[in-house]
């Protein structure tokens, strides 16, 4: 029976009721899972990393230092599961899988010899319970802004999810870091009193001169990946790799698959971005934005979850939008039991002045806004990424590829406009 299906189902619901007994059943998966399995990570470094955007390009940058200073590694991401030198997709539709997935991912890892482990922590996966029995080594925050909110009932539930991992591992003697310029910074600091903590900052001072690092490393970085690049960097530190080789390897690291990836450069730019916050979009935008040439346009192609997630942020990402998109086109992205139509409709809410083309098929959506695109002007997609799947109703998920949706467009309006 589909995973969906079985959560509505009305066993499953009058289970929920009692959160005493699904926070055991939870609990003693992890445990037992970590059993099955012989508590693999007593014999690795598990680093793993959360907030609430950035922790894939983190552990995409810190894999790639380790990596080429000599470390066997293996990653667990949004994007990627990977050991050793054998790298697949992530497929489960989850950044932090089940937790027997997740102890026998470090059984295999183990078994391969991997020293360092990255594992991307969720705050759904910490309230059920995937972090525990794990040996972490390394616990990162690495932002904070509002997410999942209507799946755990408060901005504060979700907090503290996230500080529910700090302490865990903590507690067990990892080293955690904090970046504090985060409006959570203090809140974290405070709860974490008398467990090892290290500051980090995406600002300039923390990565130029008073850190020893070259300033073309600062400036190489877009405004939004200095607090991936400085946490990346911090962590590398902590873990004795020579600052020079950190300096050289950061400088070549060729970014992540869905983000700000750009498809094509010239004559028009085209981008593709996992952005899926109102803050996130908001940098994403402003950075394009930013980069025009006056006169040139921004359009922007994206839409929202259906399934009851995150709702309030629909009418601020038109908000969004307005401020920053020349041309606004609204489409379809998971609706998974929700009408489309009702999903962009909550999304115009937020859009009062500007006009709002919407159009469903996302294919469509993105060959309208590379149709409308001229020279000089940048065409960007959000909201999925490199997800390989749009998710639909009853469970079902249709593949799906921004990118290849994109180049399909390019192809359409003229062969000449790929580089």
């Amino acid at each position: 029976m589909n995973l969906e299906v079985i959560k509505k189902s009305r066993i499953f619901r009058l289970i929920y009721k009692f959160p005493g007994i699904v926070g055991l059943y939870h609990f003693s998966l992890a445990l037992i899972s970590s059993i099955v399995f012989g508590f693999p990570s007593r014999k690795l470094f598990v680093i793993g990393v959360t907030g609430t955007k950035g922790k894939t390009t983190v552990l995409e940058i810190l894999n790639d230092i380790l990596t080429k200073s000599g470390e066997k590694t293996a990653l667990l991401s949004s994007l990627y599961i990977k050991i050793g030198d054998q790298v697949e997709k992530n497929l489960t539709d989850n950044t932090m899988p089940g937790r027997f997935y997740i102890q026998k991912f470090l059984k295999r890892a183990e078994r391969a010899g991997c020293k360092f482990v990255l594992v991307e922590v969720t705050s759904q996966g910490v309230v059920l319970s995937r972090h525990k029995f794990i040996n972490w080594r390394v616990a990162a925050i690495l932002n904070l802004s509002p997410e999942h909110i209507e799946a755990h009932g408060s901005f504060d539930k979700y907090r503290e999810a996230k500080l529910n991992f700090l302490e865990y591992a903590g507690k067990k003697g990892a080293t955690i870091f904090v970046n504090e310029d985060n409006q959570s910074a203090d809140y974290f600091l405070e709860k974490l009193s008398g467990l090892k903590v290290i500051l980090f900052s995406g600002g300039e001072r923390s990565l130029s001169i008073s850190n020893n690092i070259d300033k073309s490393v600062y400036l190489l970085s877009s405004v939004f990946n200095r607090e991936n690049l400085s946490l990346a960097i911090s962590i590398a530190r902590s873990l004795g790799i020579k600052e020079n080789f950190i300096i050289e390897t950061v400088k070549t690291f060729s970014g992540v698959p869905g983000r700000m990836e750009f498809v094509q450069r010239s004559p028009f730019s085209v981008v593709v971005d996992y952005a899926h916050t109102p803050d996130s979009l908001e940098l994403v935008y402003k950075n394009l934005k930013d980069g025009l040439k006056k006169n040139s346009k921004l359009i922007c192609v994206f839409g929202s979850a259906g399934g009851g997630r995150d709702k309030w942020k629909r009418g601020e990402s038109g908000k969004i939008s307005e401020k920053y998109c020349d041309k606004i086109i609204l489409t379809n992205e998971d609706p998974y039991d929700e009408d489309p139509e009702n999903i962009l409709g909550d999304i115009i809410k937020g859009i009062f002045e500007k006009e709002v083309e919407k159009i469903i098929d996302r294919q469509e959506a993105i060959n309208k806004a590379v149709e409308l695109a001229e020279e000089g002007d940048a065409v960007v997609v959000t909201g999925k990424g490199s997800e390989p799947y749009i998710h639909i109703r009853s469970g079902g998920r249709v593949a799906w590829s921004d990118v290849r949706a994109v180049e399909k467009a390019l192809k359409k309006k003229a062969p000449e406009t790929l580089r």
